[in-house]
């Protein structure tokens, strides 16, 4: 064994590997979506961007110190770089949280203080910790100090009727002082009475500037923007005054955008879509055999073919059959095939 093939090397020269690619990462992000991004979503989103930096469902706190793990924070290796985002405001929890969280594997530890629903309000954490910035400082050096990956936050400008800049940016000042350096910034307020989770991500207006002032004050910190970005000229434009981007809804209404911006933005060939759909069927087989049924996968692909003919088609075969007994790959095959028939057609 030469020197640079020891296991102890090998290890190193993998952990920079690794942040490395965590590092990368940083221009193309993929939201955290509850009952969206979990494992398979995730897994085919890495096949359309193998350099974004992609997030877990929110998970609670304590349902990580006391749930059952593997089925909340297990993952596949080819996920990587992903982040857990976790919601809470103990912060003895939240370090118990992060360091679990980093023990299996994750590449950065992402606190919600954006989330603005009711469940979340009621139990005290979400959008409504952009109230108490002391508290959220307190518990991200908890955080740190029980883990040694990168701890983020995500957040909104404000709550409510919020309309002052410098209070948004002594929340981060507050924070940053913790030892956060990177905030996901969605755009909009947060509005905790008289609008549902849906329309607080649509009827609150995009204040994009605020997040551009904020990476002019404050150079040191990293910032990515998230809301409402929907197209590569979006993206773009984003990224000539912040350091990344995250997409939502868009990405999983539209997966293929994820594709066109992964290769926009870090190189590589432009695949088609049936190409990248084939490319999952090792997955989706080693799935299968250990019991998973097919509908739990195939629900986070419909959106492949969007605004393409035959993406009606594609989606109609999918939904009608991968719910049946004995489902496997052919019913994709035939969702393929029904989808090039209707191209042809056109």
């Amino acid at each position: 064994m030469t020197a640079t093939e020891h296991p102890e090397n090998l290890g190193n020269s993998l952990e920079k590997r690794e942040k490395s690619l965590y590092a990368a990462s940083v221009r193309l992000l993929v939201a955290p979506m509850m009952d969206w991004t979990d494992r398979h979503c995730r897994v085919f989103h890495r096949l359309l961007a193998p350099h974004a930096r992609l997030y877990t469902e929110m998970v609670h706190a304590n349902a990580v110190v006391l749930g059952d793990r593997e089925r909340l924070l297990g993952f596949d290796p080819v996920e990587q770089p992903v982040a857990l985002q976790l919601g809470g405001s103990e912060p003895a929890l939240l370090a118990q949280a992060a360091r679990i969280g980093g023990e299996w594997g994750y590449a950065e530890i992402n606190l919600n203080c954006g989330c603005p629903s009711d469940r979340v309000q009621a139990g005290r954490f979400g959008a409504c910790l952009m109230r108490e910035p002391a508290l959220v400082a307190e518990a991200v050096a908890a955080m740190r100090a029980a883990t040694a990956v990168p701890v983020t936050v995500k957040c909104r400008l404000g709550v409510d009727d919020d309309q002052d800049y410098d209070r948004f940016l002594a929340f981060i000042d507050t924070v940053a002082a913790a030892g956060c350096a990177t905030f996901v910034v969605h755009a909009r307020n947060a509005w905790l009475q008289g609008l549902s989770p849906k329309e607080n991500r649509e009827v609150p207006p995009l204040r994009y500037e605020w997040a551009w002032q904020l990476k002019r004050d404050r150079p040191g910190l990293q910032v990515l923007v998230n809301g409402g970005i929907a197209s590569p000229e979006a993206v773009e434009a984003q990224l000539a005054h912040a350091d990344g981007v995250m997409l939502g809804r868009a990405a999983y209404h539209d997966p293929y955008l994820l594709h066109r911006l992964d290769v926009a933005l870090y190189g590589g060939p432009l695949r088609d879509r049936a190409g990248l759909l084939r490319a999952l069927r090792p997955y989706v087989e080693a799935q299968l055999a250990a019991g998973v049924a097919l509908k739990h996968i195939t629900r986070h692909v419909l959106g492949l073919f969007h605004g393409q003919p035959g993406g009606r088609a594609f989606r109609q075969v999918l939904s009608e059959g991968a719910h049946r007994d004995g489902a496997g790959w052919t019913l994709l095959e035939q969702a393929l095939d029904a989808t090039a028939q209707r191209r042809v057609a056109a």
